[in-house]
């Protein structure tokens, strides 16, 4: 083997960005944070940071995860989350344009984060405040929309670039596997399945033909054995996510 000098290759940082996806009052929201720091001190970003030396990039993101939400990120292989405290964790893409970053060369390895209607975050590192916010008002021309106490204002870095990304990541899976089942609690209802599909996708759907498609899909919902009245109206069948990941037929989107 030829000597290796590593000195002749130019030094670069890695970090890990998160697209934390949930649905809140029937809305698709993204987790974000104010930067406490510079650069673009003051701005509303994704959360994340550096990959540190002893890590891998898939540690990396569920210590993030940890320390933004709370959430452990469950284990791919196991049909459903850890109860009440688990997210779907992917890697989603790798951003690398020399300038991303005015500090150095960055890389950043973006990753998906998907779980149930979450909490109020709590800001940590260099973050002075968190919160989710409507996917649709983040991704809106010029950022998020004026906000009493709130800056508005493009997401900073290329995180508007990531967040796009991820949502759209999020609503093609929905269409052709289970992933709509990690936005849900344990047990839930064919409603609120559907609410989640209508929140990711932006669209109103028809709700038995809704029903008629995932109870007729081999393996996507399995009955829990009750009914609940949380929703209002009469009792609902409650259902848990079943073993399959790929669905056959799939949901398509509908075209708007």
């Amino acid at each position: 083997m030829s000597p290796y000098d590593p000195s002749a290759f130019p030094p670069f940082a890695v970090t890990v960005d998160l697209v934390v996806l949930t649905v809140r009052g029937h809305a698709l929201c993204a987790l974000v944070v104010r930067r406490g720091e510079p650069p673009f001190q003051g701005r509303w970003a994704l959360p994340g940071g550096f990959v540190r030396a002893d890590e891998d990039l898939s540690a990396a993101a569920a210590r993030e995860l940890v320390e933004e939400t709370g959430l452990c990120a469950h284990d791919p292989a196991a049909p459903l989350p850890a109860a009440g405290n688990g997210a779907h964790l992917e890697q989603l893409a790798t951003y690398g344009d020399p300038e991303r970053d005015p500090r150095m060369r960055v890389v950043s390895v973006a990753h998906l984060a998907l779980a149930p209607d979450l909490p109020a975050p709590r800001a940590g590192g260099d973050a002075n405040s968190a919160r989710w916010a409507p996917v649709e008002d983040l991704l809106r021309p010029g950022g998020d929309a004026e906000r009493e106490d709130e800056q508005s204002g493009p997401l900073a870095f290329d995180h508007a670039k990531i967040l796009a990304d991820g949502v759209e990541r999020a609503r093609s899976k929905i269409e052709y596997s289970s992933l709509a089942t990690a936005f849900c609690p344990p047990e839930f209802t064919v409603g609120e399945l559907r609410r989640v599909y209508e929140a990711v996708w932006g669209v109103a759907l028809d709700p038995r033909n809704f029903h008629r498609k995932v109870t007729g899909t081999p393996g996507f919902l399995v009955p829990a054995g009750g009914t609940t009245t949380r929703q209002g109206g009469r009792p609902a069948q409650l259902f848990r996510a079943g073993g399959a990941t790929l669905l056959n037929p799939p949901m398509l989107r509908p075209e708007v």
